[in-house]
C-alpha cells in the first residue's frame, strides 16, 4: 500500500461526506482511507457505511471517546501505507493529489516528507458572531527562504525547530499540509503523535530525525475551519477551556500566563521535545519575552472582542514580573508588533475571522460549503489563487 490517509473524526458527521467523497472519488487505487470513530453520537456511523462498497476504506470504532491524540495514534496504528497523510473531518482532498505527490516523490528519489500549502475554507459558523463563508488563498505565508520548490537541509530543518523556542514559527503545524514516510516515523521517540498538541509534537520530531524533506509552493488540499476547529475556541477564557477539554490536553508550568491556550501549549511540547532530543537540543532554553509579548497582545485581542474585561487585563498584568515588564520594551520597537495592532484597530468589533486571520480572509458569495468551495477553485473562479 503506498498512501494510507488517516481521517480520526469526533462528531463530525455533518461535515464527513464531503471529506471522504472528496478522498474516494478520486481513482486513485494504491491507498487507502483508515476512518477513526471516536465514539462519535452522531449521523457519523450512517455516512461511513454510504461508502462501505469502496474495498480502500477501512473504519474502526471505539465505544467510549478517547483523547484527540490517542484518536489519531489508533488511526495510524491501524494503517499500513508507505507515506501517510492526516486528514480533519472538515477538511477537503482537491482532485488529483496521489497523481502530484507521486510526481513529487518521483522527482526527489522518495523523499521522507513533503510539505505543500493549502487553501482555507472557513464556514459561516466557525467563529461566533459571523454570518459568512470566508476563505483564505494560503493556510501558512512562508519567509523568503522557502519561497521555491526544492530540499529543506537539515541544518535549515535544525534552525526551523530551534526558532521554535522563541515563539517563531516557520513552518505550518497542522498536519495537513505535509505528507510523511512510515519510514521517517520509526524515529520518532516514543508514539508518533503525543499530547498536547499530536501533531506539532511529530512535526518537529520529523524535523529533526527526517533524512530528507521537500517543499512545493503548491496548494493540494483545502483546510477546513468549523465550530469543531480549535480556532472556534480562542477568543473566550470558558470557550477555550472547552477546547482544551475536546483536545483532551491541559497545559501547566513554571511562569504561565493567563491567555492564550496555544501559546501555553506550545510551551509544554517545547519542554517535551527538548526532553526527547537532549543531544540537539541540549543547550536550547524556551525564550520568555517573546511569550510573554505574545500573551500581553493576546489580552489587547480578548478585550477588544469583549472577552475580557479592563479590569481583567489588569489583572493579567500584575502577574508579570519585573523582568517580564523589562522583556516588552523591545516589542515597542518591532515592526510586526505594531501590524499586527494596527490591524486589530483597522478590523470592526464583530469581525473576529479578518483579525484571527488577517488581511487574506476574504468573504464567499453563494458558496454553503466546503465542496462547493472545492468546486470554484477548479472551475478558476477564486483570484488570485
Amino acid at each position: 500500500m503506498k498512501y494510507s490517509v488517516l481521517l480520526p473524526t469526533r462528531n463530525g458527521g455533518p461535515f464527513l461526506a464531503d471529506c471522504i467523497s472528496s478522498i474516494l472519488d478520486q481513482p486513485y487505487h494504491d491507498m487507502e482511507l483508515v476512518v477513526s470513530d471516536n465514539a462519535n453520537t452522531d449521523e457519523t456511523q450512517e455516512v461511513v457505511a454510504s461508502f462501505a462498497k469502496d474495498s480502500r476504506l477501512k473504519v474502526i470504532r471505539v465505544d467510549t471517546p478517547i483523547s484527540v491524540t490517542d484518536n489519531w495514534n489508533r488511526a495510524f496504528d491501524a494503517s499500513s501505507g508507505d507515506y501517510i497523510l492526516m486528514m480533519g473531518d472538515d477538511d477537503y482532498l482537491l482532485p488529483g493529489y496521489f497523481q502530484r505527490v507521486d510526481q513529487i516523490l518521483e522527482k526527489y528519489g522518495n523523499p521522507e516528507c513533503i510539505t505543500y500549502n493549502v487553501y482555507v475554507y472557513i464556514s459561516s459558523s466557525a467563529i461566533m458572531g459571523n454570518s459568512k463563508s470566508y476563505y483564505n488563498n494560503c493556510l501558512f505565508k512562508y519567509g523568503p527562504d522557502m519561497r521555491r520548490e526544492g530540499l529543506l537541509s537539515r541544518k535549515m530543518r535544525l534552525g526551523i525547530v530551534k526558532d521554535m523556542y522563541n515563539f517563531r514559527v516557520r513552518i505550518q503545524l497542522n498536519m495537513q499540509p505535509h505528507l510523511i514516510s512510515r519510514k521517517a516515523t520509526k524515529r520518532i521517540v516514543g508514539k508518533v503523535f503525543q499530547p498536547p498538541y499530536p501533531d506539532h509534537y511529530a512535526l518537529n520530531s520529523l524535523l529533526l530525525t527526517a533524512k530528507d524533506w521537500v517543499y512545493v509552493p503548491e496548494k493540494l488540499l483545502v483546510l477546513g475551519v468549523s465550530p469543531k476547529s480549535y480556532g472556534h475556541f480562542v477568543y473566550s477564557n470558558d470557550i477555550q477551556d472547552e477546547g482544551q477539554s475536546y483536545l483532551g490536553i491541559a497545559s501547566d508550568f513554571e511562569g504561565r500566563l493567563p491567555g492564550n491556550e496555544l501559546l501555553n501549549s506550545m510551551h509544554v511540547w517545547l519542554e517535551l521535545i527538548k526532553s526527547k532530543y537532549k543531544a540537539v537540543l541540549k543547550d536550547i532554553k524556551i525564550s520568555r519575552a517573546p511569550y510573554v509579548r505574545r500573551q500581553v497582545y493576546f489580552w489587547y485581542v480578548q478585550y477588544k472582542f469583549g472577552a475580557l474585561s479592563f479590569k481583567d487585563v489588569l489583572s493579567n498584568a500584575r502577574k508579570l514580573s519585573l523582568g517580564d515588564w523589562f522583556g516588552l520594551f523591545p516589542a515597542f520597537f518591532d515592526k510586526a508588533i505594531w501590524i499586527l495592532v494596527w490591524s486589530l484597530l483597522r478590523f470592526s468589533k464583530s469581525n473576529k475571522i479578518e483579525t484571527f486571520y488577517g488581511d487574506g480572509a476574504k468573504p464567499l458569495d453563494n458558496i454553503s460549503n466546503i465542496r462547493e468551495f472545492a468546486d470554484s477553485i477548479l472551475d478558476g473562479k477564486l483570484t488570485g489563487n
